[in-house]
């Protein structure tokens, strides 16, 4: 296990019901890096994120945060430690104002820097600020992606779970959730992005993973794995 990574996970299982989705994955993410994991829907990108949180229990393997073994922690522990997921299609509280659900990204952690984080986030999404009475559910689909990430932020996460946060977003949009990435890294916070759209994961992270059914396939830096053949033609369109 790398000592030096923020996160580790070695043989990692997991898996829903009689269903194994992950069979022996093996992962680093060292601190201040933006890593990539691509992969076509199905192959086990979200359940990854969703056991490296602990929503999903690990079934066989280790996952390290911090140098601390985390497979059999809570999400609740694992969020007071700094790791922090903005799951898929955002899960934001529809019926909440954009300002109460900002507030509650920071119940489990730092919430003494509480307004201080607060000002980072609308510093970031300047839209957000104009909303702040607005329920969360009448954001249009940018909007509310903007939200998921500044409530994440909120937390001062040391690691910063993305999934998929390019989905169902027009390509201008997706260019300014992609700055957005970018900015957070550059402020200190590490970043996995599990993206299915491989050309703009591929374009801000430092490495990446390539997940097939399951288990990884091809690791590399970014650059590598944008001309590799195989990640050219399933991936990049060619």
């Amino acid at each position: 296990m790398a000592t030096s990574a923020l996160l580790a996970v070695q043989g990692l299982h997991a898996g829903y019901g009689k269903t194994e989705v992950l069979r022996g994955v093996d992962l680093t993410v060292s601190p201040g890096e933006i890593v990539a994991v691509l992969g076509s829907n199905g192959v086990g990108k979200s359940t990854l994120n969703r056991t490296l949180s602990g929503v999903v229990r690990a079934r066989a393997g280790a996952i390290h945060f911090d140098g601390v073994p985390i497979e059999h922690e809570g999400p609740p522990m694992i969020v007071a430690r700094g790791l922090i997921h903005v799951p898929e299609s955002r899960r934001i509280f529809p019926n909440m104002t954009v300002s109460e659900n900002l507030e509650l990204g920071s119940y489990r952690r730092a919430r003494a820097r509480r307004e201080q984080n607060r000002e980072r986030v609308f510093g970031m999404f300047p839209r957000l600020r104009e909303r702040t009475t607005q329920y969360a559910g009448t954001l249009s689909g940018g909007e509310q992606q903007m939200l998921a990430i500044g409530r994440a932020l909120m937390a001062k996460p040391k690691l910063l779970l993305l999934d998929e946060p390019s989905m169902g977003l027009a390509p201008k949009i997706v260019e300014q959730i992609l700055e957005n990435i970018r900015a957070i890294n550059r402020a200190g916070v590490t970043v996995l992005l599990v993206e299915q759209n491989a050309a703009m994961a591929l374009a801000i992270s430092h490495r990446g993973y390539v997940l097939e059914t399951g288990a990884v396939i091809l690791a590399g830096t970014s650059s590598e794995l944008a001309g590799n053949d195989l990640v050219r033609q399933a991936y990049l369109g060619g």
